[in-house]
């Protein structure tokens, strides 16, 4: 009885804004998860867990929720691609990561904006510009890659990702140090 008494006090108390930028996670959360898991598990009645779980980082944004679903998400492609042998589409891959991006972003936005904040246009429109030129960038690097990829196989291509790898282990271990730090 106090949930829903607490549920209909955030309904009428909820502004258009924060409930938007709720809403933007919810959908990211749902494409991402049914783009990522193969037809074939989400058709079954898993696929209403994995909707659930799509759907909590937009209900509970501060915590683990992010988290948790894009995980999920992540072993959803991975028993696609190895489990179910489905092919590694571009589109599949680029609608993964602008999902998970946009998703993980609108959290972050989400979880510092109350529910019933006052917020002007240009706050979330400016953030959110500045997320979808992130996506933008990123597709095109990963479509520009892809086809130095078919010139640079063999060693050299090995070389380049193992390079690849150490920076990012090198540059998470750095931001880390400097989050205990401060």
């Amino acid at each position: 009885m106090k949930f829903v008494r607490s549920t209909r006090r955030v309904f009428a108390r909820a502004t258009v804004l924060p409930f938007l930028v709720r809403v933007g996670i919810a959908i990211c959360g749902l494409v991402a998860m049914y783009t990522a898991w193969p037809l074939d598990v989400a058709a079954r009645p898993y696929g209403g867990v994995l909707g659930v779980v799509a759907l909590y980082p937009a209900v509970a944004p501060r915590g683990r929720a992010a988290t948790i679903a894009a995980l999920v998400v992540v072993a959803g492609w991975l028993v696609a691609t190895v489990g179910f042998g489905a092919e590694i589409a571009l589109w599949r891959v680029l609608t993964l990561a602008t999902m998970l991006y946009l998703g993980h972003t609108l959290t972050a936005l989400a979880a510092v904006l109350p529910y019933d904040a006052v917020v002007n246009l240009d706050v979330v429109g400016i953030w959110l510009a500045r997320a979808l030129a992130v996506v933008l960038i990123s597709a095109v690097l990963t479509v520009v890659a892809l086809g130095l990829s078919a010139d640079l196989a063999g060693g050299a291509f090995l070389a380049a990702t193992l390079a690849g790898l150490a920076g990012a282990v090198g540059a998470t271990l750095l931001l880390a140090r400097l989050v205990r730090r401060a």
